[in-house]
């Protein structure tokens, strides 16, 4: 008995035809698209990125592996596996690199700049065609040596080197938004959450903060600045600290959302409601602020777009040398978290 064809084709059996076919456009372009050959225009490029993705084509990476010498891996340095920041970075960078071809091969490092060296030089014994560095310890001497190796983007710093294309986000004006927005609803006591002082955009962070008091006239309490380490029992250890100093604040800006997070649940064991009794903001808008209790005023960093633009990035590298990618500009969402502070009301804490 002769059997009956699938309804639909899975994805080996989709050919580079059948995509142009669906996009318009021949094989060839389909072809330019895939390997980064020659320019396309960006209305073609999209037709075959959403082709691609509709039919579930899988391009043939061994055979273009053998015929150019590539592997068409790209090595990815992270953090934190389980952090959520870190996840909405390499859900965009996928987004970009997957139906250009590409796959990724992710490391952790840590924090630890030795542990993200040795991660390097594993991605490297891989044959990775280039590596996207997420923030890190690594000295800028060390991403510039690699960079003469094979192309490198790097977010988190400012840093300009041949092979290599860095994209660092303003968190300096972020923090000063945030600050900002507190003191424009009336408050003047407003406590800080630091992340670690050794990474830079903690450092970044403070300073927009301390550039937001004195922008308004505001005296700083250095009594009101506690550190954490980006991690929710560092917010709720820096929360505690502050309370148990008995210094009098109406608000608090949180350097991270996770941090926020940890210093919302102590404020919320010790009777203190946010915002009825201290305005609570954050920074990075994590997927859970917008559903917090209540949902939390934040910082968007747009961290998914930041993961796409890297990797827009690291495509630019490999086909031309070069980037002009630009990185996303922080953005205050205002949610429920704080309230306007009326002048004859005494501090909660």
């Amino acid at each position: 008995m002769k059997r009956k064809k699938p309804l639909l084709s899975t994805s080996s059996e989709v050919t580079l035809g059948m995509v142009a076919a669906a996009s318009g456009v021949s094989p060839s372009t389909v072809s330019r698209v895939l390997s980064g050959s020659a320019q396309v225009s960006a209305d073609k490029t999209e037709r075959v990125r959403q082709a691609i993705a509709a039919l579930g084509f899988v391009p043939n990476t061994i055979a273009r592996a053998l015929a150019d010498g590539r592997t068409f891996n790209v090595g990815l340095l992270v953090q934190y596996f389980e952090s959520p920041f870190y996840a909405l970075l390499l859900r965009g960078i996928e987004e970009v690199l997957t139906p250009a071809g590409y796959a990724l091969v992710v490391s952790s490092g840590h924090w630890q700049a030795e542990e993200e060296q040795r991660c390097i030089a594993s991605l490297r014994s891989r044959r990775v065609d280039g590596i996207i560095v997420l923030t890190g310890g690594l000295d800028n001497a060390f991403l510039a040596a690699l960079a003469r190796e094979l192309p490198v983007v790097v977010t988190g710093r400012a840093l300009q080197a041949p092979g290599l294309h860095a994209l660092k986000t303003d968190d300096a004006a972020g923090a000063q938004a945030a600050t900002a927005h507190l003191i424009e609803r009336g408050h003047r006591r407003i406590a800080f959450i630091g992340g670690d002082a050794t990474h830079a955009d903690a450092k970044e962070r403070e300073t927009g903060y301390r550039a937001a008091l004195a922008e308004a006239g505001l005296e700083l309490d250095e009594a009101l600045i506690a550190n954490g380490d980006y991690l929710e029992a560092g917010g709720a250890a820096a929360m505690t600290r502050m309370l148990e100093r008995g210094t009098a604040f109406t608000a608090v800006f949180a350097a991270n959302d996770q941090m926020a997070a940890g210093a919302a649940r102590v404020l919320h064991s010790r009777g203190i409601r946010v915002p009825e009794d201290v305005s609570l903001v954050g920074y990075d808008d994590l997927l859970n602020t917008a559903h917090a209790s209540p949902p939390r005023t934040t910082i968007d960093v747009q961290i998914a777009e930041l993961g796409r633009r890297a990797a827009a990035a690291m495509l630019d590298l490999l086909r031309h040398g070069s980037s002009s990618v630009q990185p996303p500009v922080p953005r205050l969402i205002v949610r429920e978290s704080t309230r306007r502070l009326h002048s004859d009301t005494a501090p909660a804490c």
